[in-house]
């Protein structure tokens, strides 16, 4: 969430589209998207991947947030144009660690990003901001 508003992606208003239900990023996302305030306040829908066509929901999100963990799930032609793109899944192929989000991905999206690693580092710095808010928070109550 914090990761769109920094990079300016307007959420409020917007339908996003979450690929991935899972307990880790999927559900708890689409929670937070749909919550009545400025940073969030979306029509958010959850899409799992055994339906018959997730490109015809994806096709429909101006911010679309790939979490399967399905490598190269989402492509090019299951893509809004100019729709931000949320690369948060990943998963292994051998050795080597490959995003939900194909390469082609990049021809349409308004915004994409980091696939390579998914959202992890951002998610990482994020805790980490909080953790210092949250500190900086209980120590002037202390004061």
């Amino acid at each position: 969430q914090r990761l769109l508003v920094h990079y300016g992606v307007p959420i409020s208003g917007r339908h996003v589209v979450t690929v991935g239900r899972r307990l880790t990023i999927g559900r708890p996302l689409a929670n937070l998207l749909s919550l009545k305030r400025p940073d969030a306040n979306a029509a958010v829908t959850v899409v799992h991947t055994g339906i018959a066509d997730v490109g015809a929901l994806t096709r429909q999100a101006d911010i679309l947030v790939a979490a399967a963990g399905s490598p190269g799930m989402i492509t090019a032609d299951m893509v809004k144009p100019g729709a931000a793109v949320v690369a948060a899944g990943v998963s292994f192929e051998g050795k080597k660690l490959v995003s939900d989000v194909a390469d082609d991905v990049a021809e349409v999206a308004g915004w994409l990003s980091p696939r390579i690693g998914g959202v992890g580092p951002m998610t990482r710095a994020m805790l980490f901001v909080n953790t210092v808010e949250a500190a900086e928070r209980r120590a002037a109550r202390r004061a």
